[in-house]
């Protein structure tokens, strides 16, 4: 009772790919590939002769160089990165401009969005014996009023350069205007060190992630509907914004 059946996927032509997150007081990196068919092999793809050009807030034209590297920090690989540190601050507005001598050419807009301050991180234990203890941790923050706003929350334990404990975005439909509890379970033990950092995010960044986390949920999925990734750039694929985000570190005691 098995059938073989031969698919023909369709290629079209290959985009753009784009991933930049700007930072205050960060010097701007970023990284540029192209889509590949979906069954292809995986391999490195390169883009030296692009031209990508950074535009900052008040007019002046940042050239971004090609110089391919890892981002100590992040652990993320780049292609490109300026000379220059950013200063950013909010509502500030960037212009991402990229180019090749294809003829291919992807624009993106973004804007800083504001600091929304961490209130309170609290943490308790939980009353098990002492080799069984463990402790879950809430974060209050206050939602402004009369806008549609949108976070993302993590905890990471000792370095932000590893895969976090917890990570997950939320939207203020049921909280606008309120103070905002999130939380973790049972799940950190005593003297852990926990780096909390709660992200504001601007809207189309926001629709990005949940894009991504349903196409990612659906790829070798035979049930599960098809889901496109919704870019925030446009004239090829990929992320440009500005992070605005607030950090605290603490240990479980």
């Amino acid at each position: 009772m098995q059938k073989d059946i031969d698919v023909e996927l369709p290629v079209g032509p290959a985009q753009i790919v784009v991933e930049c997150y700007l930072e205050d007081g960060v010097i701007p990196r970023l990284t540029v590939t192209e889509t590949a068919p979906y069954l292809s092999t995986t391999e490195e793809i390169s883009l030296p002769d692009v031209a990508v050009v950074l535009t900052l807030p008040n007019g002046t034209r940042d050239t971004l160089q090609y110089a391919p590297g890892q981002d100590r920090r992040t652990r993320k690989i780049y292609t490109h990165i300026s000379k220059r540190r950013l200063s950013a601050r909010p509502g500030d507005t960037f212009q991402l401009d990229i180019t090749d001598k294809q003829g291919r050419h992807l624009t993106g807009t973004a804007t800083m969005p504001t600091a929304i301050p961490i209130q309170a991180v609290e943490w308790e234990f939980n009353d098990k014996p002492e080799d069984q203890r463990q402790a879950y941790l809430i974060t209050r923050f206050q939602d402004p009023a009369n806008t549609a706003d949108f976070y993302r929350f993590q905890i990471h334990k000792s370095r932000i350069n590893t895969d976090p404990e917890s990570d997950y975005s939320v939207d203020d439909r049921l909280t606008n205007g309120q103070l905002v509890t999130l939380g973790t379970s049972y799940r950190f033990n005593p003297q852990d060190t926990l780096i909390v950092t709660l992200y504001h995010l601007d809207q189309p960044y926001y629709q990005f992630m949940q894009s991504a986390d349903d196409a990612r949920d659906a790829n070798g999925n035979p049930f599960a509907q098809p889901s496109a990734v919704k870019s925030t750039v446009q004239g090829g694929v990929g992320v440009f914004t500005v992070l605005n985000y607030q950090r605290k570190t603490l240990i479980l005691k």
